[in-house]
């Protein structure tokens, strides 16, 4: 199988399905280096044509192999055959990463926020996975958000993080169902009216914090809105403020 256009040979090595809906993908390629919190994009040719999605990297740089993690889009070209692939089968990667959503792009901050609904955890733990973070902010913040108890993830990867005790706070909602330890709601209306601060014990302010959002274009469209009325700033290049953003569809 080759492709049209300018894309590097991969192998699935791994899947993991984590519901019915959610699973990741690990392939073993040789693409160029890429920086943590950047997306890739997978491909394959489906009747004659190249169809391919950006899906960030959950690894960090140095991790090998790669590895993507998505939602079954029912009626989606791609993500429904990337689902039922096994290892040893054959799928194409651009040769290099792309996106800003990283800590190259955040400016200095007392404490990280990274806030992040349904598989857009993805990029923060492949960030979380290296030594930066840890090295230039005092406290750091771990938001996912998901509609069932059941979609939380990658539990085992986050507690790892719970090696550099009071540094790093991990902060679960579930919107649609009672639990014992999640925050109900959603993630703007949290940092509305208190709840995920009071929860962390830490506020959000323009003085002491970044914050990067990913995932639901709500969830991102809501929070900016909220924060900015808290006089946080969007990140720019040329005018450095204290909210990075990337849509996650």
């Amino acid at each position: 199988m080759a492709l049209k256009g300018n894309w590097v040979p991969g192998t699935v090595v791994e899947k993991k399905m984590w519901t019915d809906q959610l699973y990741s993908l690990k392939v073993d390629a040789q693409i160029e280096p890429f920086r943590a919190g950047q997306f890739g994009r997978l491909a394959l040719e489906i009747d004659g044509q190249t169809v391919a999605r950006s899906y960030s990297f959950v690894n960090s740089p140095d991790e090998r192999p790669y590895e993507f993690y998505s939602i079954i889009v029912p009626d989606g070209p791609l993500s429904p055959r990337l689902q039922a692939m096994s290892p040893g089968d054959p799928v194409f990667l651009a040769p290099k990463g792309a996106g800003f959503l990283t800590l190259a792009d955040v400016p200095l901050g007392e404490n990280l926020w990274l806030l992040s609904t349904g598989t857009a955890l993805g990029p923060f733990l492949s960030i979380l996975k290296t030594d930066d973070p840890w090295q230039r902010f005092k406290k750091i913040v771990l938001v996912h958000a998901v509609r069932q108890a059941k979609e939380l993830s990658y539990r085992d990867t986050i507690e790892k993080f719970n090696v550099h005790g009071d540094q790093f706070i991990y902060v679960p909602f579930v919107s649609r169902e009672e639990t014992d330890f999640a925050i109900k709601g959603r993630v703007p209306g949290a940092i509305d009216n208190g709840t995920l601060e009071e929860r962390v014990g830490t506020p959000i302010t323009a003085d002491n914090s970044q914050v990067m959002l990913c995932g639901n274009p709500d969830m991102v469209h809501d929070t900016r809105a909220i924060l900015e009325g808290r006089g946080l700033k969007l990140n720019k290049r040329k005018e450095p403020g204290q909210i990075s953003v990337e849509n996650y569809w």
